[in-house]
Protein backbone atom coordinates (compact mmCIF):
# COMPACT_ATOMS: atom_id res chain seq x y z
CA UNK A 1 0.00 0.00 0.00
CA UNK A 2 0.92 3.52 -0.35
CA UNK A 3 1.45 6.76 -2.29
CA UNK A 4 -1.65 6.33 -4.40
CA UNK A 5 -5.60 7.35 -4.34
CA UNK A 6 -8.47 5.14 -3.59
CA UNK A 7 -11.94 5.57 -2.55
CA UNK A 8 -13.33 4.31 0.50
CA UNK A 9 -16.24 2.39 1.97
CA UNK A 10 -16.78 2.65 5.78
CA UNK A 11 -18.70 -0.01 7.33
CA UNK A 12 -20.50 -0.01 10.47
CA UNK A 13 -20.27 -3.93 11.42
CA UNK A 14 -23.03 -3.28 14.98
CA UNK A 15 -25.92 -1.61 12.18
CA UNK A 16 -26.63 -4.73 10.22
CA UNK A 17 -28.44 -2.39 6.80
CA UNK A 18 -24.24 -1.52 6.53
CA UNK A 19 -23.12 -4.87 7.50
CA UNK A 20 -25.90 -6.92 4.76
CA UNK A 21 -24.75 -4.31 2.20
CA UNK A 22 -20.96 -4.76 3.12
CA UNK A 23 -21.75 -8.52 2.75
CA UNK A 24 -22.79 -8.69 -0.61
CA UNK A 25 -20.45 -6.46 -2.01
CA UNK A 26 -17.87 -9.10 0.02
CA UNK A 27 -19.88 -12.26 -1.47
CA UNK A 28 -19.80 -10.83 -5.04
CA UNK A 29 -16.87 -9.27 -5.62
CA UNK A 30 -13.28 -10.44 -5.74
CA UNK A 31 -11.40 -8.44 -2.30
CA UNK A 32 -8.84 -9.16 -1.23
CA UNK A 33 -8.33 -9.56 2.61
CA UNK A 34 -5.43 -6.53 3.51
CA UNK A 35 -5.85 -7.62 7.06
CA UNK A 36 -6.64 -5.09 10.26
CA UNK A 37 -6.08 -1.33 9.86
CA UNK A 38 -6.18 0.37 13.45
CA UNK A 39 -6.99 -3.23 14.21
CA UNK A 40 -10.44 -3.05 11.68
CA UNK A 41 -10.87 -5.27 9.27
CA UNK A 42 -9.93 -3.50 5.91
CA UNK A 43 -10.29 -4.99 2.11
CA UNK A 44 -8.87 -3.98 -1.13
CA UNK A 45 -10.38 -4.17 -5.22
CA UNK A 46 -8.41 -2.13 -7.29
CA UNK A 47 -8.50 1.56 -6.40
CA UNK A 48 -11.53 1.22 -3.74
CA UNK A 49 -11.13 0.03 -0.05
CA UNK A 50 -13.71 -1.34 2.65
CA UNK A 51 -12.98 -0.26 6.57
CA UNK A 52 -15.10 -2.28 8.82
CA UNK A 53 -16.00 0.21 11.90
CA UNK A 54 -17.04 -1.87 14.81
CA UNK A 55 -19.69 0.89 16.51
CA UNK A 56 -21.12 4.52 16.48
CA UNK A 57 -19.93 5.44 12.72
CA UNK A 58 -21.17 9.15 13.08
CA UNK A 59 -18.41 10.00 15.70
CA UNK A 60 -15.57 8.48 13.81
CA UNK A 61 -13.60 11.06 12.64
CA UNK A 62 -11.52 11.54 10.05
CA UNK A 63 -11.38 8.50 7.90
CA UNK A 64 -9.60 9.92 5.29
CA UNK A 65 -6.51 11.19 7.40
CA UNK A 66 -6.43 8.07 9.92
CA UNK A 67 -6.64 5.87 6.55
CA UNK A 68 -3.69 8.25 5.30
CA UNK A 69 -1.50 7.88 8.32
CA UNK A 70 -1.88 3.75 8.55
CA UNK A 71 -1.10 2.95 4.67
CA UNK A 72 -0.42 5.52 2.82
CA UNK A 73 -2.96 5.92 0.91
CA UNK A 74 -4.77 8.96 -0.06
CA UNK A 75 -8.37 8.70 0.54
CA UNK A 76 -10.59 11.22 -1.73
CA UNK A 77 -13.98 10.19 -0.95
CA UNK A 78 -15.67 8.12 1.62
CA UNK A 79 -19.48 6.43 0.88
CA UNK A 80 -21.05 5.34 4.04
CA UNK A 81 -23.89 2.46 3.80
CA UNK A 82 -25.95 2.66 6.44
CA UNK A 83 -29.47 2.12 8.15
CA UNK A 84 -32.24 5.29 8.81
CA UNK A 85 -33.94 5.70 11.37
CA UNK A 86 -37.40 7.90 11.26
CA UNK A 87 -40.07 7.71 13.44
CA UNK A 88 -42.69 8.27 10.25
CA UNK A 89 -41.61 4.15 9.96
CA UNK A 90 -42.01 4.31 6.43
CA UNK A 91 -39.92 2.17 4.79
CA UNK A 92 -37.38 4.11 2.81
CA UNK A 93 -33.91 3.98 0.54
CA UNK A 94 -32.15 6.95 0.43
CA UNK A 95 -28.95 8.72 0.15
CA UNK A 96 -27.69 12.18 1.46
CA UNK A 97 -24.66 14.30 2.22
CA UNK A 98 -23.51 15.06 5.58
CA UNK A 99 -22.28 18.01 7.83
CA UNK A 100 -23.99 20.28 10.74
CA UNK A 101 -23.12 23.47 9.19
CA UNK A 102 -25.68 25.57 11.32
CA UNK A 103 -24.69 24.38 14.76
CA UNK A 104 -22.58 27.25 16.38
CA UNK A 105 -19.16 26.85 16.62
CA UNK A 106 -17.65 24.63 19.10
CA UNK A 107 -20.80 23.35 20.42
CA UNK A 108 -21.10 19.70 20.59
CA UNK A 109 -23.00 18.05 17.65
CA UNK A 110 -25.49 15.70 19.32
CA UNK A 111 -24.93 13.43 15.92
CA UNK A 112 -21.46 13.64 15.19
CA UNK A 113 -19.48 16.23 12.95
CA UNK A 114 -17.59 19.54 13.23
CA UNK A 115 -20.21 21.98 14.77
CA UNK A 116 -20.97 25.08 12.23
CA UNK A 117 -18.56 22.87 9.21
CA UNK A 118 -19.27 20.61 6.44
CA UNK A 119 -17.65 18.18 4.37
CA UNK A 120 -17.96 17.77 0.85
CA UNK A 121 -20.46 16.50 -0.89
CA UNK A 122 -20.21 13.23 -2.86
CA UNK A 123 -20.48 14.54 -6.37
CA UNK A 124 -22.21 11.08 -6.82
CA UNK A 125 -25.24 12.19 -5.25
CA UNK A 126 -27.43 13.34 -8.30
CA UNK A 127 -25.76 10.12 -10.68
CA UNK A 128 -27.04 7.86 -7.98
CA UNK A 129 -30.16 9.18 -6.78
CA UNK A 130 -31.49 8.61 -10.58
CA UNK A 131 -29.55 5.01 -10.51
CA UNK A 132 -31.96 4.59 -7.48
CA UNK A 133 -35.44 5.49 -9.17
CA UNK A 134 -33.78 3.30 -11.96
CA UNK A 135 -33.04 0.13 -10.41
CA UNK A 136 -35.81 0.25 -8.07
CA UNK A 137 -38.60 0.66 -11.29
CA UNK A 138 -40.09 -3.47 -11.96
CA UNK A 139 -38.85 -4.57 -8.47
CA UNK A 140 -40.99 -5.81 -5.58
CA UNK A 141 -39.06 -2.91 -3.20
CA UNK A 142 -40.69 -0.41 -5.81
CA UNK A 143 -44.10 -0.84 -3.80
CA UNK A 144 -42.70 -1.49 -0.54
CA UNK A 145 -40.20 1.34 0.10
CA UNK A 146 -39.84 4.99 -0.80
CA UNK A 147 -37.26 6.57 -2.60
CA UNK A 148 -36.39 9.97 -1.18
CA UNK A 149 -33.03 12.31 -0.64
CA UNK A 150 -32.37 13.47 2.65
CA UNK A 151 -30.74 16.91 3.31
CA UNK A 152 -27.27 17.64 4.87
CA UNK A 153 -27.02 16.04 8.29
CA UNK A 154 -25.00 14.42 11.13
CA UNK A 155 -21.48 13.49 11.54
CA UNK A 156 -19.01 12.25 11.16
CA UNK A 157 -16.32 15.04 10.11
CA UNK A 158 -13.70 14.29 7.29
CA UNK A 159 -11.95 16.64 4.58
CA UNK A 160 -13.61 14.81 1.23
CA UNK A 161 -16.59 14.28 -0.19
CA UNK A 162 -18.73 11.91 1.28
CA UNK A 163 -22.64 9.91 0.96
CA UNK A 164 -24.74 8.04 2.76
CA UNK A 165 -26.82 5.33 1.28
CA UNK A 166 -29.16 4.01 3.81
CA UNK A 167 -32.30 1.68 4.27
CA UNK A 168 -34.89 2.85 6.55
CA UNK A 169 -36.73 3.72 8.60
CA UNK A 170 -36.93 0.80 11.35
CA UNK A 171 -35.93 -2.59 12.51
CA UNK A 172 -38.19 -4.40 10.77
CA UNK A 173 -36.36 -3.08 7.31
CA UNK A 174 -33.04 -2.48 8.20
CA UNK A 175 -31.94 -6.18 7.69
CA UNK A 176 -33.97 -6.28 4.53
CA UNK A 177 -31.59 -8.38 1.81
CA UNK A 178 -33.22 -7.27 -1.61
CA UNK A 179 -33.06 -3.91 0.03
CA UNK A 180 -28.86 -4.29 0.73
CA UNK A 181 -28.68 -5.93 -2.48
CA UNK A 182 -30.10 -3.17 -4.74
CA UNK A 183 -27.98 -0.39 -2.55
CA UNK A 184 -25.00 -2.95 -2.93
CA UNK A 185 -25.64 -2.91 -6.51
CA UNK A 186 -25.27 0.86 -6.93
CA UNK A 187 -22.66 1.15 -5.24
CA UNK A 188 -21.06 -1.74 -7.26
CA UNK A 189 -21.89 0.02 -10.60
CA UNK A 190 -21.47 3.44 -9.25
CA UNK A 191 -17.99 2.96 -8.39
CA UNK A 192 -16.69 0.72 -11.39
CA UNK A 193 -16.25 -2.51 -8.92
CA UNK A 194 -16.75 -4.43 -11.25
CA UNK A 195 -16.27 -3.09 -15.08
CA UNK A 196 -16.53 0.59 -16.98
CA UNK A 197 -16.24 3.64 -16.41
CA UNK A 198 -17.55 4.72 -12.68
CA UNK A 199 -20.92 7.07 -12.50
CA UNK A 200 -21.20 10.65 -10.63
CA UNK A 201 -16.99 11.37 -10.75
CA UNK A 202 -16.72 15.02 -11.75
CA UNK A 203 -13.78 16.23 -13.93
CA UNK A 204 -13.28 19.66 -13.22
CA UNK A 205 -12.25 20.54 -17.26
CA UNK A 206 -14.14 18.39 -19.02
CA UNK A 207 -17.42 19.33 -16.34
CA UNK A 208 -16.46 23.05 -16.01
CA UNK A 209 -19.52 25.24 -16.04
CA UNK A 210 -22.18 22.85 -15.77
CA UNK A 211 -24.57 23.22 -13.04
CA UNK A 212 -23.97 22.38 -9.08
CA UNK A 213 -27.28 23.04 -7.27
CA UNK A 214 -27.63 24.01 -3.52
CA UNK A 215 -31.04 24.17 -2.05
CA UNK A 216 -32.44 26.05 0.66
CA UNK A 217 -35.25 25.21 2.91
CA UNK A 218 -38.33 22.72 2.85
CA UNK A 219 -38.00 19.47 4.89
CA UNK A 220 -35.75 16.98 5.82
CA UNK A 221 -36.62 14.66 2.90
CA UNK A 222 -35.16 17.56 0.58
CA UNK A 223 -39.01 17.66 -1.94
CA UNK A 224 -37.34 20.53 -4.20
CA UNK A 225 -33.99 18.66 -4.53
CA UNK A 226 -35.54 14.96 -5.44
CA UNK A 227 -37.50 17.00 -8.15
CA UNK A 228 -34.29 19.08 -9.67
CA UNK A 229 -31.96 16.41 -9.12
CA UNK A 230 -34.00 13.89 -11.17
CA UNK A 231 -33.13 16.34 -13.96
CA UNK A 232 -30.39 15.50 -16.78
CA UNK A 233 -26.91 17.78 -16.50
CA UNK A 234 -27.81 19.22 -12.95
CA UNK A 235 -25.20 17.78 -10.13
CA UNK A 236 -26.01 18.13 -6.63
CA UNK A 237 -24.28 19.91 -3.23
CA UNK A 238 -25.56 20.35 0.01
CA UNK A 239 -29.13 20.82 1.10
CA UNK A 240 -30.13 22.77 3.83
CA UNK A 241 -33.19 22.30 5.35
CA UNK A 242 -35.03 25.60 7.29
CA UNK A 243 -34.32 23.65 10.43
CA UNK A 244 -31.02 24.10 9.59
CA UNK A 245 -31.13 27.85 8.29
CA UNK A 246 -31.82 29.75 12.14
CA UNK A 247 -32.69 32.83 11.83
CA UNK A 248 -33.16 35.78 14.79
CA UNK A 249 -35.05 38.85 13.51
CA UNK A 250 -33.31 42.30 14.21
CA UNK A 251 -34.93 44.73 16.51
CA UNK A 252 -33.78 47.72 13.98
CA UNK A 253 -35.43 47.28 10.30
CA UNK A 254 -33.18 46.63 7.83
CA UNK A 255 -30.63 44.89 9.98
CA UNK A 256 -29.30 41.77 8.67
CA UNK A 257 -30.70 39.05 10.57
CA UNK A 258 -28.76 36.90 13.63
CA UNK A 259 -28.84 33.21 13.74
CA UNK A 260 -26.50 31.25 11.76
CA UNK A 261 -28.57 31.00 8.43
CA UNK A 262 -25.35 32.67 6.82
CA UNK A 263 -22.43 30.31 8.47
CA UNK A 264 -24.81 27.29 7.11
CA UNK A 265 -25.31 28.92 3.51
CA UNK A 266 -21.09 30.07 3.52
CA UNK A 267 -20.23 26.61 4.95
CA UNK A 268 -22.47 24.92 2.50
CA UNK A 269 -21.30 26.78 -0.59
CA UNK A 270 -17.38 26.62 0.29
CA UNK A 271 -18.14 22.64 0.54
CA UNK A 272 -20.15 22.31 -2.66
CA UNK A 273 -17.04 24.61 -4.57
CA UNK A 274 -14.33 22.16 -3.08
CA UNK A 275 -16.55 19.40 -4.25
CA UNK A 276 -17.28 20.30 -8.19
CA UNK A 277 -13.55 22.90 -8.73
CA UNK A 278 -15.19 25.03 -11.69
CA UNK A 279 -18.56 24.21 -11.62
CA UNK A 280 -21.41 26.54 -11.63
CA UNK A 281 -22.76 26.67 -8.28
CA UNK A 282 -26.54 27.63 -8.08
CA UNK A 283 -28.67 27.82 -5.19
CA UNK A 284 -32.73 27.08 -5.13
CA UNK A 285 -35.09 28.26 -2.48
CA UNK A 286 -38.28 27.07 -1.01
CA UNK A 287 -39.95 30.36 -0.90
CA UNK A 288 -42.82 28.80 1.69
CA UNK A 289 -40.33 27.63 4.41
CA UNK A 290 -39.58 31.25 4.68
CA UNK A 291 -40.60 34.77 5.72
CA UNK A 292 -40.33 37.50 3.60
CA UNK A 293 -37.58 39.40 5.57
CA UNK A 294 -35.77 35.57 6.03
CA UNK A 295 -35.99 35.16 2.11
CA UNK A 296 -34.61 38.57 1.23
CA UNK A 297 -31.77 38.31 3.67
CA UNK A 298 -30.88 34.91 2.34
CA UNK A 299 -31.29 36.91 -1.64
CA UNK A 300 -28.89 39.94 -0.34
CA UNK A 301 -26.40 37.36 1.23
CA UNK A 302 -26.35 34.93 -1.94
CA UNK A 303 -25.74 38.86 -4.30
CA UNK A 304 -22.78 39.45 -2.06
CA UNK A 305 -21.36 36.23 -2.47
CA UNK A 306 -22.26 36.27 -6.12
CA UNK A 307 -24.20 32.59 -6.13
CA UNK A 308 -27.27 32.82 -8.25
CA UNK A 309 -31.13 32.19 -6.81
CA UNK A 310 -32.89 30.23 -9.65
CA UNK A 311 -36.11 29.12 -9.60
CA UNK A 312 -37.35 25.73 -11.03
CA UNK A 313 -38.39 26.82 -14.23
CA UNK A 314 -35.14 28.84 -14.74
CA UNK A 315 -32.51 25.64 -14.10
CA UNK A 316 -34.83 24.15 -16.30
CA UNK A 317 -34.61 26.36 -19.22
CA UNK A 318 -30.51 27.11 -18.36
CA UNK A 319 -30.42 23.29 -18.56
CA UNK A 320 -31.83 22.95 -22.21
CA UNK A 321 -30.06 25.93 -23.01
Amino acid sequence: MGNSEVSMIAVNMSDIASSNQAKVLLETLDWENIGPVEEKQSYRLGDVRMWMFDDRILNEDNIDIRWFQQTGEKVTEVIFPSKHSASSGKPSLTLHPIGVPHLEYGTMPPFGGKAGHAPPPSTRLSSWWKMLQEYVKGTTLEQEFELTLEVTHHGPWLGVPALFIEIGSTESTWSHMSAAKLLASIITDGMALKQGNAIGTWDCEENAGELVLITLGGGHYAPRANKLASLDGIWLGHMLATYSLPFVKSEVEGDIPGGTWKQAIESAVSATQLAFPNGKIICSMDKKAFKGWQRQAIRNYLIDIDIPLLTTKQITEALTN
